[in-house]
């Protein structure tokens, strides 16, 4: 154990060097609005692109019911939270009233294009909102809330639940999609405990070695599903995670 332990941190050191130039960026302040504007919303859209190609046939079986949380009045009101790109319009189901937000609002290029491409939903509003703190958005007023990729870089992953239950109404359901620690005595863990200092500063704040399906099953939903499934993305940490629902 203590072997292992002096490995990672070995690895983590020379990783640190090849990454000396963004540790040195962010020591002096400029590391972070750059990745913000310029190079999370650049490599997200790569990233994105290859992680939807590989999730498709998962997400298309996660989201084949949404339909069934429409409000009593027969509408689908969506909240996603972390947007992003806004990769996941394609699976929503037609006439869905959708309400976007990001703590970055710096996709609205990519963002845009996707909308152009899915005008089967209305669209509500975008806003510039951390998942733990969802203000602005009314308690118990929307159907459906969707999170994927996104609780690997939230602040606190029990309160943005705690946001979620809130601004759910009673009956509907949470749609999850997100990367998870690795079997501890995996080589995949050892890897991932090597890559997450440098990787949670370069890719914006994204935790690698999060049990979040302990967090769901701590909060307070009256229904859980969840499946551990295998994403592998070529030379990237990230191959576990888990996906499904839990309903208010």
């Amino acid at each position: 154990m203590a072997e292992a332990g002096a490995s990672v941190l070995l690895l983590r050191t020379c990783l640190a060097l090849l990454a000396f130039p963004v540790y040195l960026l962010s020591f002096l302040g400029l590391w972070e609005p750059f990745c913000r504007k310029v190079f999370f919303p650049f490599i997200l859209e790569k990233i994105s692109t290859v992680h939807d190609k590989k999730s498709k046939k998962h997400k298309l079986e996660l989201f084949r019911n949404l339909a069934d949380f429409r409000s009593p009045s027969g509408e689908l009101r969506l909240l996603e939270i972390g947007t992003g790109t806004g990769g996941n319009f394609q699976f929503y189901p037609s006439g869905c009233k959708v309400t976007c937000t990001d703590i970055n609002p710096n996709f609205q290029e990519s963002l845009t294009k996707n909308m152009k491409k899915n005008q089967h939903l209305h669209y509500e509003r975008f806003l510039v909102a951390a998942g733990e703190d969802l203000h602005q958005v009314p308690s118990g007023s929307v159907d459906v809330v969707v999170c994927t990729l996104v609780l690997c870089s939230v602040q606190s992953v029990s309160s943005t639940l705690r946001e979620v239950l809130r601004v759910l109404r009673p009956g509907g359901a949470f749609y999850f999609l997100e990367h998870v620690a690795a079997e501890h005595s995996s080589w995949k863990y050892f890897w991932q405990q090597v890559c997450f200092p440098t990787w949670k500063l370069v890719f914006a704040g994204c935790c690698l070695t999060r049990e979040l399906w302990k967090n769901l099953e701590e909060a307070k939903f009256s229904e859980l599903k969840i499946q551990h499934i295998s994403l592998a993305l070529p030379w990237t940490p990230i191959e576990p995670h888990i996906v499904g629902y839990g309903v208010k």
